[in-house]
């Protein structure tokens, strides 16, 4: 997903409520494990009315020690791979669903900037992850551009146009 422009607040919120719909329509709660958007992706959901209803839990998880006690990340996948990779989400995502109960959750880590980045991984680069109780656990890399407000916002309406497209898969 590559976002041309930076999404609104009002197109950041009409994103939630599509996941909204869908996990009310299905029943199922949902969590998220955030790492660069450090809350966002929860404050967009939870701004909504009525939240409470669909969304169990919301954890940010900035440090290594924090990813691997609030969920489960191993320490040698982030020796091995770093915070930011495939394998580190996918072990975030899973960890949020088998731990706050929900019926889906969506990971995010990533290089929000305006420092961090490496030539490996360049400022913008993101993967954010998704899971269904029962399913597998898949994940997307994403690059994008603009300053630390931008990233963010572009890196919290995919996440969110994908917890959609998850519900509804």
């Amino acid at each position: 997903m590559a976002l041309e422009t930076s999404p609104s607040d009002a197109e950041l919120t009409a994103l939630a409520k599509d996941v909204a719909a869908a996990a009310q329509e299905r029943r199922v709660m949902v969590a998220t494990a955030e790492s660069c958007t450090g809350g966002w992706i929860a404050k967009t959901l939870t701004d909504l009315p009525g939240s409470s209803a669909w969304f169990e839990a919301g954890v940010v998880t900035y440090s290594y020690s924090a990813k691997e006690s609030l969920l489960g990340v191993n320490p040698r996948t982030l020796e091995r791979t770093g915070a930011v990779s495939e394998e580190t989400v996918l072990e975030m995502v899973s960890g949020a669903l088998a731990r706050y109960g929900a019926g889906v959750a969506v990971a995010v880590t990533g290089i929000a900037g305006p420092s961090g980045g490496t030539a490996d991984k360049p400022v913008g680069t993101v993967w954010i992850g998704w899971k269904r109780r029962g399913g597998y656990a898949h994940a997307k890399l994403f690059h994008f551009d603009g300053d630390r407000e931008a990233v963010r916002r572009q890196t919290v309406a995919a996440a969110l146009a994908g917890m959609t497209a998850e519900l509804q898969g």
